[in-house]
């Protein structure tokens, strides 16, 4: 039998501050999608907690509606500020963390907002550096299976900023396009290299609206050095990851809360005339090895 729609709501089933939350709730009671009706009725008990505690007048209410507004504004096909505004509050490396525990492989981390474009495929060995700035550096390493298998096809995507610390899409008049990004392929023992320069820390975007959030909390923007890496390989579970600088500022308070220790490496100096013929790069230049361990993936990571 089909509720009468002009039926009354009378009582306890009425709207109320203290019943708010759960008169909400069940109004989602009837989803057909189960997780959604979860994740709903999550979504609103969190929510009206939040807005009791803090109690916001009308104004600031609307005040944080425009915010989101403007968040969504300052999105681009080159920018977003949405993922920023998740970075910066720590929920994306949370959801990054919880989805990766017990992890047997590489540790996870943020993909971070520039992330945008595809990568130009690029052959083993090339050199990604495009615009002649930083210091040359040799990245080499290895995906492996977390039982020492190599796995060789894997797609490894690199991008990071260049020596002043911008990424391409952020100066697409001043970098060349694709610089510092690369899509590289594992040779049949499981090995990437790439020519690259090391990475310096940078401040996440500021002039939008997570800028004005940060400035306003007295927070800085920061991020250390690293080179973000995407993983993957038929069988594997992907990999998102970032390859850190250990001598780089801002370790212990990245603005997106992304690092992890296991993820920190030294760059140190080559100084060999010949190992720098061979690579390519001039003598004397910085070197780092960075190991990719991935786990298998499982029917639950398809789901």
């Amino acid at each position: 039998m089909t509720a009468d729609p002009t039926a009354r709501t009378t009582g306890p089933a009425r709207f109320s501050e203290e019943r708010s939350a759960e008169v909400v709730a069940a109004s989602f009671a009837g989803t057909p999608d189960a997780r959604l009706g979860e994740v709903m009725t999550a979504l609103v008990r969190h929510l009206h907690a939040f807005v009791k505690d803090v109690e916001p007048t009308v104004d600031e209410w609307a005040a944080a509606i425009g915010f989101l507004t403007e968040v969504g504004t300052a999105c681009t096909p080159v920018r977003q500020e949405f993922v920023l505004l998740s970075d910066v509050l720590g929920v994306s490396m949370l959801v990054e963390t919880m989805n990766n525990r017990a992890d047997r492989g590489t540790e996870s981390t943020v993909e971070g907002p520039f992330h945008l474009v595809r990568s130009p495929a690029r052959e083993l060995g090339a050199d990604i550096a495009l615009d002649g700035k930083g210091e040359p550096c040799l990245v080499t390493g290895t995906v492996r299976g977390v039982d020492g298998t190599p796995v060789p096809g894997a797609a490894v995507d690199v991008w990071q900023a260049n020596a002043d610390g911008f990424y391409d899409v952020q100066q697409p008049e001043q970098q060349p396009e694709g610089n510092l990004r690369g899509l590289f392929t594992t040779d049949d023992e499981g090995r990437f290299w790439f020519r690259s320069i090391v990475p310096r820390y940078y401040p996440v975007p500021t002039d939008g609206p997570v800028g004005r959030l940060l400035q306003a909390t007295g927070r800085h923007p920061n991020r250390p050095a690293h080179i973000h890496f995407d993983v993957r390989a038929c069988g594997y579970r992907p990999l998102l990851t970032h390859l850190f600088v250990a001598d780089t500022p801002y370790l212990d308070s990245d603005a997106v809360f992304g690092v992890k220790d296991s993820l920190v490496r030294e760059f140190p100096t080559v100084d060999d005339p010949a190992r720098a013929a061979e690579v390519g790069l001039p003598n004397p230049f910085r070197a780092v090895h960075f190991d990719v361990v991935l786990r298998p993936e499982t029917p639950a990571d398809g789901a």
